[in-house]
């Protein structure tokens, strides 16, 4: 078990803050693959500057290059491949994706660290609630540990593709999606876990609340 910790950090040579960028409604899927790669293209051109992205998709399931088949148990949902690393994810209403397009040649060239301190970014937000986030030894994402259901819960995915050291795909925090949702998957390939989000953990923030926290926390990890 890992908490916080400086080794997370991940911070820049150049302008610490990037753009941040909040879409309207739901945004579907292939529309933000679509975006990323050409943001991406316009990073590693020089035409563009850093941008974290925060969206909302509808019901979507997504598979990373990791994802097994037998790991799709309904596919209720459109599914997509995704291109970035990991298994299966669940993206919808009530959860905050983050697409984070950053260069790595003006930070540091080191792909563990920088999901680290994507790690250390959702920590320090949850924490913001009072919410207790944790990694776990070879388990992707972050988890808690709900007291009143007995249980450890993901509530915090990662998955990221870098390409020519720019930063694509991101996080996906449960704020308050519809949980049963995540039944049509196998998360991660963990079947032994569940998901939970803050609602559930009895923190009735609103998104824009989950946006100020993540906001508000990126110059400790990322400045």
């Amino acid at each position: 078990m890992n908490g916080t910790g400086a080794t997370a950090v991940l911070a820049a040579k150049g302008p610490a803050r990037p753009e941040f960028r909040v879409a309207e409604g739901l945004t579907p899927y292939p529309e933000a693959l679509a975006f990323m790669e050409a943001r991406v293209a316009a990073i590693r051109a020089g035409e563009a500057g850093e941008l974290v992205w925060l969206v909302e998709h509808p019901p979507t399931y997504t598979a990373g290059t990791s994802a097994g088949a037998g790991d799709l148990l309904d596919p209720r949902f459109p599914v997509f491949q995704a291109g970035r690393g990991g298994q299966w994810t669940y993206h919808g209403p009530g959860q905050r994706t983050a697409y984070v397009m950053l260069d790595l040649g003006s930070r540091e060239r080191d792909v563990r660290r920088y999901v680290r301190a994507l790690e250390e970014w959702m920590i320090r937000a949850l924490w913001r609630f009072n919410v207790k986030g944790e990694r776990r030894d070879g388990r992707v994402g972050i988890w808690v540990e709900d007291h009143a259901r007995g249980t450890e819960d993901k509530i915090g995915a990662i998955g990221v593709r870098v390409t020519r050291w720019v930063t694509w795909h991101g996080i996906a925090l449960n704020v308050d999606p519809d949980l049963s949702h995540f039944g049509g998957i196998v998360p991660c390939g963990l079947n032994q876990f569940g998901v939970t989000s803050l609602h559930r953990l009895g923190v009735t923030a609103t998104m824009e609340e989950a946006d100020t926290a993540l906001m508000a926390e990126w110059e400790g990890v990322f400045g």
